[in-house]
């Protein structure tokens, strides 16, 4: 409990850096930052990025005001735009120059942190990496990506077994309907069956009863034949 207590504290840990030429917007925004007025800071900041939009202390500390107002997607933006003006045309995090590699580890550990907070653990970990090359030695930035690490673990093993439980389900979905299909089938063909009996039945017995008519018909003309006859003999 107490680690996960000190992980939760080490992505809540932000402070805005000191502006290398301190704009009277980035003072106000350091000051009301610390007095926790984190709208105010956000105002302030974002006035610091109007009058120079490649201020890397306008965007990180904006980031942080952004943080501490849960506005982590805004938050993450930020921490992007301020590593990518220290990374300048570097290619690799470690093709930075040693000056700026401190800037630029802070601004990736509070990316991983917004990222981390939005449970985008994949992202997160790429973060804490990039951090980590730039400082091996902040144990902070380790632990949390370890534990960024576990989670993305933990999320793609949930994904999997909800992919698995939804496959599970469509297929017995798939094998109801079958059923339900063929018991459809099989009533109709009882409900059928009877009706193509009574048909043939019918026209058995009226056949029958044509061949009766005929044969009764035929008699009666012989027996009239026959009458006939006797009577012509007699004259």
């Amino acid at each position: 409990m107490k680690r996960l207590l000190y992980l939760l504290s080490v992505i809540c840990y932000l402070l805005p850096a000191n502006a290398q030429q301190e704009a009277p917007h980035v003072r106000r925004g350091n000051h009301d930052y610390k007095a926790s007025n984190y709208t105010n800071a956000e105002v302030d900041y974002r006035r610091a990025i109007e009058a120079n939009d490649k201020s890397f202390e306008g965007h990180y500390n904006l980031g942080n005001a952004l943080f501490r107002q849960d506005k982590y997607p805004e938050a993450a933006e930020q921490y992007a735009k301020a590593a990518e003006l220290v990374q300048k045309g570097a290619t690799k995090v470690s093709d930075v120059a040693k000056s700026d590699r401190n800037r630029l580890s802070q601004a990736y550990h509070n990316m991983g942190n917004a990222l981390y907070t939005q449970q985008q653990y994949g992202e997160a970990v790429k973060a804490y990496e990039n951090a980590l090359r730039l400082n091996p030695k902040d144990n902070d930035t380790r632990y949390n990506l370890i534990k960024s690490m576990q989670m993305l673990q933990q999320q793609q093993q949930n994904q999997n077994q909800d992919q698995n439980q939804q496959q599970q389900q469509q297929q017995e979905q798939q094998q109801n309907q079958d059923q339900n299909n063929n018991q459809d089938q099989q009533q109709q063909q009882q409900e059928q069956q009877p009706e193509n009996q009574m048909d043939k039945e019918t026209a058995e017995q009226i056949l029958q009863a044509l061949e009766q008519d005929e044969q009764d018909t035929q008699d009666k003309m012989q027996r009239v034949q026959g009458q006939k006859r006797r009577v012509e003999k007699e004259w």
